[in-house]
């Protein structure tokens, strides 16, 4: 983790603004950053310094620090930069229209505009709720009448405020655009000139858990219903896994369903399975076999490739560093799997942007969206609750005092940080789970391949030592990679994650893009791998976020090794065979490094 710790004879020669402040030292002579930004708390910007070195530098004013030292820093001269944590600035006079994601702005179906209204208030800060009750959010396929009449009743009453009140249905589905396509900056943190985008890295758990946290409670108080929780959409359960029925007809009793989208994929509305590794085509396989494909990614994304912390949250991400230039952060495996794959299978591949969820500009407007992501901050809950080795939440300053600004039920703006929304008791929201069977998916772990199956490795691919990177992904990529140890002990197992590594993956963030990892695949001829199969490590997917000109943007993935390699029968094998199947979007797609590592665990 990172240290913050800024070595005191470093010099400043250049003029570079765009590189970004990380720290990435455990040198003993520096100063460290106070992590807390609090904006009415002067004293929690100042720089604390061990008592030795207070007389050498004096306190001084950390944001200012950040703001001089962004012109000045380089890699080669700041070999042990400074980091802080990202901190949203006062949403309602510091927001520009948004442009990144939107390639088609021509055509764009909803507008650009994500600005939240002004009310001339103050920021406050965050006040833990202090009702006794506990609201519990439901299964969308198995709700009572009350339940999905309260539901659609508080979003009617959303959609009926007008456009510019901060509790609007327009105002709310534009919270999404603002944070995901480049309506703030990171000026609070030193850096006005760099947006802020909290996909693609450790922020997009917390960000969407607060978003939901007002979003829930401003519906409720619309209706008078003070225990009022969401749906869930239930993915992870077969009976779940269709779009729920009441987001599917267009009007109830002769009145328009408050739920109901125009902008959604018609061929998956009506009794159709969704897809939790959809990569744009549909696989037409039976139902019962999609449902066993959606149980096996699930038990990817929460125990094979979320493993470790970072692994499941995604990569660091602080003050300085760019969203799109210049940084290669890594998606956490649920956001690139079943996350991304439920927004591109609902989203209408009609529209010009593929609004409304296969876009971050316009997902918001879709009442399912609030109903997909909050099945996604159930996840986050599952994981922790599996208590495996390394299922533990980030303890860097840097990620635990990020902090976002919304308006709360009471449509005050209120500031709130990372660390707060880690208890779900403190929050008074939690999850009804409606079967006895909690969770299927956590006996979907790939069954073993039989090796009569498989054939006799060969030498024939080449090492990823003979391999020229970057290397463009218009094909399929085949590479044997060196792994740091073999046949570890379940000790050993426990102590370390093997994860592969695909770093640089550079690529046009405004199009759709997929990409499937497969690992020690040696199916006979004519024998055919698929995501079910034990030999899929897991697939890397982005949704659009740049701007109308082509705009790269890089990224890694991470996919653990430990249970493949043993139900390959591989585990004894001095090399891995990694194998990248482009899919979709990938013709302009490269990747920078491909290499195995073992990650430690922390234990729960």
């Amino acid at each position: 983790m990172s240290s913050s710790l800024l070595p005191l004879t470093s010099p400043f020669t250049s003029t570079n603004t765009q590189l970004a402040f990380k720290a990435r030292t455990n040198q003993t002579q520096g100063f460290r950053v106070s992590c807390n930004s609090a904006q009415d708390d002067q004293a929690d910007k100042k720089l604390i310094l061990p008592e030795s070195q207070k007389l050498v530098v004096p306190n001084v004013d950390r944001r200012n620090l950040l703001v001089g030292l962004g012109g000045l820093y380089t890699a080669v001269n700041l070999p042990g930069a400074m980091a802080a944590p990202i901190t949203a600035p006062d949403i309602t006079s510091i927001c520009k229209d948004a442009s990144a994601g939107i390639r088609n702005q021509e055509g764009a179906i909803r507008t650009r505009k994500c600005c939240p209204p002004s009310l001339g208030k103050k920021i406050k800060e965050f006040q833990f709720p202090t009702e006794n009750s506990v609201r519990k959010r439901w299964p969308a396929h198995a709700g009572t009448p009350k339940q999905v009449d309260d539901y659609r009743r508080a979003i009617q009453a959303m959609r009926d405020l007008p456009d510019e009140h901060p509790h609007s249905f327009v105002s709310q589905a534009k919270i999404h655009c603002a944070y995901c396509n480049g309506g703030y900056t990171q000026v609070d943190s030193g850096f006005p000139e760099i947006d802020i985008q909290i996909h693609n890295s450790w922020l997009f758990f917390p960000f969407h858990r607060w978003y939901l946290y007002f979003y829930e409670r401003i519906l409720g108080k619309l209706i008078n219903e003070p225990n009022f929780a969401l749906p869930y959409w239930k993915w992870d359960e077969p009976r779940g896994m269709p779009i729920p029925e009441m987001f599917v007809p267009e009007t109830v009793n002769g009145k328009p369903n408050s739920l109901y989208d125009v902008y959604r994929d018609a061929n998956h509305i009506k009794e159709r399975i969704v897809d939790l590794d959809y990569d744009g085509k549909d696989k037409d396989i039976p139902d019962f076999q999609q449902v066993q494909c959606n149980l096996a990614t699930v038990y990817r994304d929460l125990v094979r490739n979320g493993g470790d912390t970072l692994s499941f949250f995604g990569g660091e991400y602080n003050a300085g560093d760019p969203p799109v230039e210049n940084s290669d952060p890594s998606v956490g495996s649920v956001e690139a799997g079943s996350h991304t794959a439920v927004h591109r299978w609902v989203g209408d591949p009609k529209q010009p942007n593929q609004e409304d969820m296969g876009n971050f500009y316009s997902a918001g407007y879709d009442p399912a969206f609030y109903i997909h992501h909050a099945n996604v901050d159930r996840m986050w809950k599952l994981w922790k609750e599996l208590r495996l080795p390394g299922h533990v939440e980030p303890t860097d300053p840097d990620w635990l005092n990020a902090s976002y600004v919304f308006y709360d039920e009471n449509e005050d703006l209120v500031r709130v940080y990372n660390k707060d929304c880690v208890d779900l008791g403190k929050l008074k929201y939690n999850f009804i789970e409606n079967s006895k069977e909690v969770f299927p998916w956590r006996k979907s772990r790939p069954p073993q391949r039989r090796r009569s199956s498989q054939v006799a490795t060969t030498g024939e691919v080449k090492t990823v030592d003979k391999v020229r990177f970057p290397v463009r992904l218009s094909e399929i990529l085949k590479v044997r990679v060196k792994r740091p140890a073999v046949n570890r002990s379940d000790e050993e197992k426990e102590k370390a994650n093997e994860v592969l590594l695909i770093k640089g993956i550079k690529y046009d963030s405004g199009k759709f893009v997929k990409f499937d990892v497969f690992v020690n695949d040696k199916l006979k001829e004519g024998e055919i791998t698929t995501p079910c199969d034990p030999e899929y490590a897991g697939g890397f997917a982005q949704i659009p976020h740049s701007d109308m000109r082509s705009m790269f943007m890089k990224s890694s993935a991470r996919f653990g090794l430990t249970e493949l390699l043993e139900d390959t029968n591989t585990e004894g094998e001095e090399y891995a065979t990694v194998t990248l199947v482009p899919r979709v979007g990938c013709d302009d797609l490269t990747v920078g490094q491909i290499k195995i590592e073992l990650v430690p665990v922390r234990k729960v």
